[in-house]
């Protein structure tokens, strides 16, 4: 009956100190951690899911690091409670061990689904407003001079010979 830990961070930029610090202070005696967007591969959280044994509690910092949609976490969660294991969501202060904290938990999911949908729903609108104003979206594109031409280094024993960019 071990308690065991998962932190995430999205980019690297971010700092994972204190999602651990917490999981140390929720008794975790294990830990796993990666600094990896939640849209990827995330080859820790499949670890720690693997490593939890029946009656292990999965302690996460936030639900959101282990669910990169409400049908996904809903989905993980109810797969570790078939497996006979307990989760707690230290931000949330939700333990799905009990019945008002599963409804809590989905909860919780269904508003960080929410605000994510609204974020991108505001920047869509903010792009198409931009570019209805004539706003150019993207990269600059590259401006190429139809008489430019690669040359091929000396060295490499091919004859030197020129050939165009297409």
């Amino acid at each position: 009956m071990a308690k065991i830990g998962y932190a995430r961070v999205s980019t690297k930029d971010q700092n994972l100190d204190l999602q651990i610090e917490e999981l140390k202070k929720a008794g975790c005696m294990k830990i796993f951690s990666e600094k990896k967007s939640g849209k990827r591969e995330r080859p820790e959280l499949e670890a720690a899911l693997d490593y939890l044994r029946p009656e292990d509690t999965f302690v996460v910092y936030k639900f959101d690091r282990i669910g990169r949609s409400l049908k996904d976490l809903l989905s993980r969660v109810s797969s570790l409670h078939e497996r006979g294991i307990k989760i707690i969501s230290i931000k949330d202060n939700i333990d799905t061990s009990s019945t008002s904290g599963k409804l809590m938990m989905h909860i919780f999911a269904s508003l960080a689904e929410f605000e994510r949908d609204l974020i991108v729903e505001r920047t869509t609108a903010g792009r198409k407003a931009a570019m209805a104003k004539g706003k150019k979206m993207g990269r600059p594109k590259i401006k190429r001079n139809k008489n430019c031409y690669l040359i091929p280094k000396r060295n490499d024993h091919r004859p030197n010979t020129r050939t165009t960019w297409h």
